[in-house]
């Protein structure tokens, strides 16, 4: 199956991050019992609707209640972290789990300045030192124990995948420099998707991790009975972002029939710019939909999310879209 699954733990209005993250556990176990191959999740601060800060104890917990599906991160704000620090922990898990363990390094602080400062090793440490910080943790997980005179351990020799995450053509450019896979978050900002795949296939440099391009495309899915309800479930979606865009952000709203109606045309526009890397609908509708942005976009893989308010009606929704996909 190319199609993964991005679980960004949303906390619901009404309840706490401790059920988001029992919610992520049950996720995890439903997608795996459905074929899904992989599940990543992602680093965001400071965000009263997700609950995924702690990336990597997350996924220690998913990958011991879980038996085959890969999890990973999608991913971890290098900035953010002493790329040491980044292999010992995704070492640690490969040591427990192998196999089974993924990481995709992002350039953004996936927060606000003020809290990316709290988050900082040093005050002098961003954004810019990525490229460089990224070849120091690719190579703490070298082989060679010889060519570094600190070591992971765990984590030397450990070969996990390593992905480069982007929205923007320079995690393209970076990816294709270091011959490594490259996930494009579409999913909330498709701008430059077309460009960006273009960019990392064309100036794509084989390298030890990986032959030929591959390049990942995200996108929002939402499957339910109808049309109809499936657009109301994915109003909880839209009312996140647009809060989010507006300075109001919290915790993951109800669903309301007919949201964006009622919002003014600049909030209309965000919105369908923002998010038009979404698939809604029935399953005969999604069916046809999915076809369509298959044929325009041509990844590689796909990793789709799901922000639906309803723990079930979610765990629904992934259950029709593998009947999508199976159906194909």
């Amino acid at each position: 199956m190319k199609y993964s699954v991005l679980d960004l733990c949303p906390v619901n209005e009404g309840e706490n991050a401790a059920q988001a993250l029992q919610n992520a556990i049950s996720l995890a176990q439903h997608v795996e019992n459905l074929g899904f191959p992989r599940i990543w999740y992602a680093e965001h601060h400071n965000l009263q609707g997700i609950a995924s800060a702690a990336t990597s104890i997350i996924m220690g917990q998913v990958l011991a209640k879980t038996t085959k599906i890969v999890v990973g991160a999608g991913g971890v704000m290098l900035p953010n972290h002493s790329p040491l620090v980044i292999a010992e922990q995704f070492g640690t898990l490969e040591a427990l789990f192998p196999g089974r363990v993924e990481l995709g390094l992002g350039r953004a602080p996936g927060t606000d300045q003020l809290t990316a400062h709290a988050l900082r090793r040093h005050l002098d440490g961003n954004s810019d030192n990525f490229p460089s910080d990224v070849v120091e943790l690719l190579n703490y997980f070298n082989d060679d124990k010889c060519a570094l005179k600190v070591q992971a351990v765990p984590g030397s020799g450990s070969h996990i995948p390593v992905w480069i995450l982007g929205s923007s053509l320079f995690g393209a450019q970076l990816a294709a420099a270091l011959g490594l896979p490259y996930a494009f978050a579409s999913h909330f900002a498709p701008v430059e998707l077309m460009r960006a795949l273009f960019v990392y296939r064309e100036q794509f440099k084989p390298s030890d991790f990986l032959p030929k391009p591959i390049a990942m495309a995200a996108l929002n899915v939402v499957v339910a009975q109808t049309d109809e309800e499936a657009k109301y479930l994915f109003s909880s979606q839209q009312q996140a972002f647009a809060n989010l865009r507006t300075g109001n952000a919290g915790k993951l709203p109800a669903p309301v029939m007919h949201y964006t109606e009622n919002l003014n045309p600049q909030l209309q526009a965000m919105l369908s710019q923002s998010l038009s890397c979404s698939i809604i609908g029935s399953v005969a509708t999604v069916r046809e939909k999915l076809r369509q942005f298959e044929n325009d976009v041509s990844a590689d893989q796909y990793i789709i999310t799901s922000m639906i308010y309803d723990h079930e009606k979610r765990k629904n929704s992934f259950t029709l879209f593998a009947d999508v996909l199976s159906n194909a």
